[in-house]
């Protein structure tokens, strides 16, 4: 069976913000269900939505799965809960480890639980950017433009991002 290709969006705000996303990317290649296929530059990020907070650490990674998209969500959780990621915090607030879903393969799914692609990555430059480090040229399958006009499409409006070199 061919395996699956996802994007994961990365991200940190407390503590040592790199080595969190590292350490949750480690910790998701050793399950042995993971393997790491490519990764975009790392970017420190505004936050967007709930603004007073530290900048974030961000990058994505493009990854190969025989997991279907709810073990894998699952997989993802218990990876941030490890990290030491608290399920009451501030909607959009401060976190030591965020694992978002951004694609999978080509899938549209809604559920209470799931939503994929991930249902804010259009509008947001800090998930936008990285895939297009990856691979500009991806179609989002429900609004049928590649990540880099999306990305081209946004406003640059409170939505700093920084490479780091």
């Amino acid at each position: 069976m061919k395996p699956h290709t996802v994007y994961i969006c990365v991200g940190s705000n407390l503590g040592n913000r790199l080595e969190n996303c590292r350490n949750g990317v480690a910790a998701l290649t050793v399950s042995g269900t993971i393997q790491l296929v490519d990764q975009s530059c790392i970017y420190e990020t505004e936050p967007v939505d709930y603004k007073d907070q530290d900048w974030f650490m961000n990058y994505v990674i493009e990854i190969e799965t025989a997991l279907n998209p709810f073990p894998l969500l699952e997989l993802l959780k218990s990876v941030e809960g490890e990290a030491g990621r608290s399920k009451n915090t501030i909607r959009y607030g401060p976190r030591i480890l965020d694992l978002d879903i951004i694609f999978y393969d080509d899938i549209v799914m809604d559920t209470p639980q799931l939503v994929i692609p991930h249902p804010r990555m259009h509008k947001r430059r800090f998930v936008l950017k990285p895939i297009c480090d990856i691979d500009p040229d991806i179609i989002h399958p429900v609004l049928l433009k590649s990540v880099q006009s999306l990305l081209d499409g946004l406003d640059e409006e409170h939505q700093g991002i920084r490479e780091l070199t």
